[in-house]
């Protein structure tokens, strides 16, 4: 067992105080609630953050890299509740290894219409994990800090619709959308970001279109 770290202290006091962009401020009512859990730890490599991809079966976000996460349940109690329930049922780690940090300001994804609270929480005793939920997820990574904020994986990427937004090619995966703008800023507003060409666009690949397609 160890103790929270002090990079992590300092990202989750900035995270708790975060501005929420405006494409991604809720709406006045409406919407699903929806909770994802960003867990931080110290593995091999050093600090990490755990991210599923999901299925390609899946309806909604298909293969895309992701917190793991999802809706909030009646018998929940609440969006903390929520992620680590959904993070135990797709990747089967031990929600009692968890030390829960703070919980973010809530973002909407018009998408799939969810009203989406990152819970931030420190693993502190890490359990093994893997796909729990095959017809969901596809694989989990323990994904390095030093990875993610690494110029050389970080790029623009550019939707036909015209939207330009942050990515990452960490683990064989590219991180989009509303998983890389959210790593994004917390990895910025935690001081752990370096500098990189956000200059540097590339298209959406088309097998990764597709697939965005279906949701």
């Amino acid at each position: 067992m160890t103790m929270v770290p002090d990079w992590l202290d300092r990202l989750a006091a900035q995270a708790v105080r975060t501005s929420v962009p405006d494409g991604l401020r809720p709406p006045a009512d409406g919407g699903r609630l929806a909770a994802v859990l960003l867990l931080f730890g110290e593995g091999p490599l050093g600090p990490d953050v755990l991210l599923i991809q999901r299925s390609t079966r899946g309806r909604r976000h298909a293969g895309q890299p992701a917190f793991p996460g999802g809706g909030v349940d009646p018998d929940d109690g609440g969006p903390v509740e929520a992620a680590l329930r959904e993070a135990a049922e797709e990747t089967g780690l031990d929600p009692g290894g968890v030390t829960v940090l703070c919980t973010m300001p809530e973002l909407y994804v018009w998408r799939s219409d969810n009203r989406v609270t990152p819970v931030v929480g420190w693993w502190r005793v890490p359990s093994a994990v893997h796909p729990a939920s095959p017809d969901e997820v596809d694989s989990v990574e323990r994904v390095p800090i030093s990875e993610l904020v690494d110029p050389v994986n970080r790029l623009t990427l550019r939707h036909p619709s015209g939207f330009a937004g942050p990515a990452f090619r960490v683990r064989g995966m590219l991180v989009w959308g509303f998983t890389a703008t959210l790593l994004d800023r917390v990895l910025h507003e935690g001081g752990l970001a370096l500098p990189w060409d956000a200059s540097r666009v590339e298209q959406m690949p088309p097998d990764v279109l597709d697939l965005a397609g279906r949701g």
